[in-house]
Parts: structure tokens; sequence; C-alpha cells
């Protein structure tokens, strides 16, 4: 008996979701060490965190789970508790810490600085992979561990804690920002156990058997930019939208009387999902004022035009209202973000304005990139990076909007990726190169550029 393929978005989602399922239970008592999910931007990773974790504690397993910052860690602490008021689970703080005000409403919700600490042992137990690495493993130990956001959490943070689980589920995305860190590690490169290599990469360098799920469709993403991201930044994992074009609406309530580039721009984003509002070509200072003028601007007119989107969370014809605190605009350093907020007036102040490494793991409906690439003379490997394009361009349920001075495609001629090559470092890809020169082909198309007046 054969089994047709699923159909619809949900179908496949589900599908995904149960085959990690089946495959906890099918480890159970096999040696080996666990499953590695990948997802693509707003696939649900925490809502498969939060599922597996049930699963695995009504399978009579306590679950230990490691987040990278206390805000994912609270966040999925809301969510089981919500979910699953019947599981006791208990919060690891930090020494001298305490809950967060939004889960002192779970009554199956405790916190603790330590294991023997809370007044009824947990189930699941959460806390940050800095948190985890200092439990003693002589004296705790738990059968399975879900690592979150596991392309984020560099490997020696996955060593520290190594010692307190027998398998674990890895889950995170595989085009975001890799882990960093501000000394020289040229030292271990090519090592299988190179602590800047995040925590997946290097499990499997040492259990090439593990499995590799992937989760094939992104809820955040509209059906207009799903395509780009995959062709850009995910082109060995196909994933696709979970709404149609028609289900992703924005609207702009306001005509305007004269329109200029900011209104142009802003109605090719309203019709196609995307705008490129380019401004005339220079090199600047990395804080440009022309740019950041410009997104503070762009941002305003979207909200004076009233803005209005709808979708599953607020369906036609009523829909809602777009907010500043639905607003984000995205920059590559944190000096640009001052200047942008410099230019917005007080009553904007909520917009969310900040680097991508900040804006991981978030969502908006609409957002202003500051492309990484804009005036600059050269094109380096920081600026090129595949994961930094990937999260500004991807943190959005309606339309992104980017600007930049023209040029970019020129500047990415003169400098093709030149990047090392090291043994026994995978090569990554598409390289930051290619990845730009999708994206821009894509923004110069004439029903999203708009050159600025």
């Amino acid at each position: 008996m054969t089994h047709s393929a699923p159909q619809t978005p949900a179908d496949q989602s589900d599908y995904a979701v149960g085959t990690v399922l089946a495959d906890l239970d099918r480890l159970a008592d096999r040696p080996n060490r666990g499953v590695v999910v990948d997802s693509p931007p707003g696939a649900g990773k925490s809502t498969l965190v939060v599922r597996a974790a049930a699963h695995l504690a009504r399978a009579d397993h306590s679950v230990m789970i490691v987040a990278q910052t206390n805000e994912q860690v609270d966040d999925l602490v809301d969510r089981l508790a919500t979910r699953h008021p019947d599981l006791v689970i208990g919060r690891i703080l930090k020494s001298g810490g305490s809950l967060a005000e939004r889960l002192h409403q779970h009554a199956n919700v405790t916190g603790a600085e330590r294991i023997d600490g809370f007044p009824r042992s947990p189930r699941i137990a959460i806390a940050t992979a800095a948190k985890w690495a200092y439990i003693q493993d002589k004296e705790n130990h738990w059968p399975w561990a879900i690592v979150d956001e596991a392309y984020q959490m560099r490997s020696d943070a996955l060593l520290a804690c190594a010692g307190l689980f027998d398998k674990a589920l890895f889950v995170g995305d595989p085009g975001q920002l890799d882990p960093f860190s501000t000394v020289e590690t040229e030292r271990w490169t090519g090592l299988t156990w190179d602590p800047l290599r995040n925590a997946v990469d290097v499990t499997l360098a040492h259990n090439p058997d593990m499995d590799i799920r992937r989760l094939p469709v992104s809820w955040r993403l509209p059906a207009s930019a799903a395509p780009l991201v995959e062709r850009a930044f995910y082109p060995f994992t196909p994933f696709v939208s979970g709404t149609q074009t028609a289900d992703r609406q924005l609207r702009l309530t306001t005509r305007a009387l004269n329109p200029d580039a900011t209104d142009r721009v802003l109605s090719a984003a309203a019709e196609t999902g995307w705008g490129y509002l380019e401004l005339p070509g220079g090199h600047t200072l990395r804080t440009d004022r022309g740019i950041a003028a410009a997104l503070a601007a762009t941002a305003e007119r979207l909200l004076v035009r009233g803005a209005t989107t709808y979708c599953d969370l607020a369906p036609p014809p009523v829909g809602r209202f777009l907010t500043p605190e639905r607003i984000a605009i995205g920059v590559a350093h944190n000096d640009q973000a001052e200047a942008v907020r410099a230019h917005l007036p007080p009553a904007l102040r909520t917009i969310t304005v900040d680097t991508a490494n900040k804006l991981q793991g978030r969502e908006f409906d609409v957002t202003l990139v500051w492309h990484p690439l804009s005036g600059r003379v050269d094109a380096s490997a920081f600026h090129l990076e595949t994961g930094r394009l990937c999260v500004l361009l991807s943190r959005h349920r309606h339309a992104c909007i980017v600007v930049a001075r023209a040029g970019i495609r020129e500047l990415l001629d003169r400098h093709p990726s030149n990047q090392p090559v090291h043994l026994d470092v995978p090569p990554k890809f598409p390289d930051g190169w290619r990845a730009h020169q999708t994206v821009m082909e894509h923004l110069e198309a004439p029903a999203h550029r708009v050159a600025s007046d």
C-alpha cells in the first residue's frame, strides 16, 4: 500500500512534524544520538520544540530544553505552559534572577537557580545554554535534550552541557547568521571540534548517521517572498509559503496627491510584496545620513497613508491598521541603527530599529532594510555574509522595502567572492556574493525598483 504525498502546505507541515515525532519514538531504544531538523524562516520551529517536548514528556521521558537567550527561554516556557497546563515545567534561573512577570500566571511553572531547588521535580527543564553549562552532570542526567535555534549555538557551548543528556533533537535555521566571536579563531579552522562552528555542524561531523529532517513550509513569509528567499539562501532545502498571494494583502487607504519616490516604492511594496528605493550612487560613510533619513521617512509615510494589513490574523473586510510596533528597520551596524532612530519623530520611536543579529527569530508585518553594501567601496566578508542578508529579508509577513544607493551590482562585479578555502571546512553554498547577486536581480525588476527623485 502506498501513501500519496501531502498536497496542501498544512498537510506537508503536519507530515513533516509527524515524521520527527515518530523519529523520537523510534530512537528511544537505539544507539543513534538524535535528529536534526532544518527549518526555513517562520516554519514553526518553536511550535515543533513545544510539541516534541510534550510528546517526550508524555512518553515518560524527562526533557531538558536548551535555548540561546533568556527571551527565547521565557517564550518557550510560556508556550509550553499554555498548551500543556498538566506538565510540570522548571525554568532554571540565573543567579539572583526571578521568573518573568508573564510566567506567574502559570501554576505549572516554577523557577529555581538549581535543579534541586524546585519544589516539584519538573518533567521539562528549560534554561539557556550558558546556564546549563553550570549544571553538574554527575548529579543530573536527562535521556533527551532539545536544542532550540541550534545553528546559533557555538559548539563549545554544546560541549559544556553535552554530558547532561543521551540523545538530542536539534532544531534550527541553517540560513541564519553563524555564531561569532570577538577573538581570533583561525587556529581551530578545519578541526571537527572548532568552537566557532555551530552546534549542528560539529555534531554531524562526529555523528554522520544522525537523521536530518526538514520543515517544508514557511508560515511567516508571504507567497511573494518565499520563492526569492528560497532561491537566494536555501537552494538545497526547498520550501513553500503556507499562504497564497490573495491570503496576504497590504493596502494604503490614503491616496497621495503628488506621489514622490517614497509613495511609489510604498505602492510597489503593497502590490508586489517588495520595494526597492534606489538613491543616487556614491561612496558614503557607514552612517549614511541619506539612507537613514530615507528609511525614517518611508516608515513615517507608510503610517501616514493608513497602511492596513489583511491576513489570517486579521481577515477582510476589517483587517488591521499597521502600527509602529509591527514595523522593523533592519541594518548591519549599531551606529546605523542609531542614525535611523535619530531621524524618527518621537511618535514613531516604538518602531524596532536593530541589527540583523538582534532581529533573528523576530517577526513583523513590514520591514525596511538598509542594504549592507549601500555606498561601500568594497564588498567585505562581513557585508557579504549570506546569513545577514537572509535575516534582513525574511522577517516580514506582508512586505519588505530595501533602501540603498545605486551601484551595488557594479560593486559586486568588482569584488567577486575571494574568501580563503580551508582544508576540511565544507564550503557554504550559496556564498554571499551569489546570494547578493540573486537578490539584486530580483529587486531591480521594474515592478520593485523606484529611483529616488
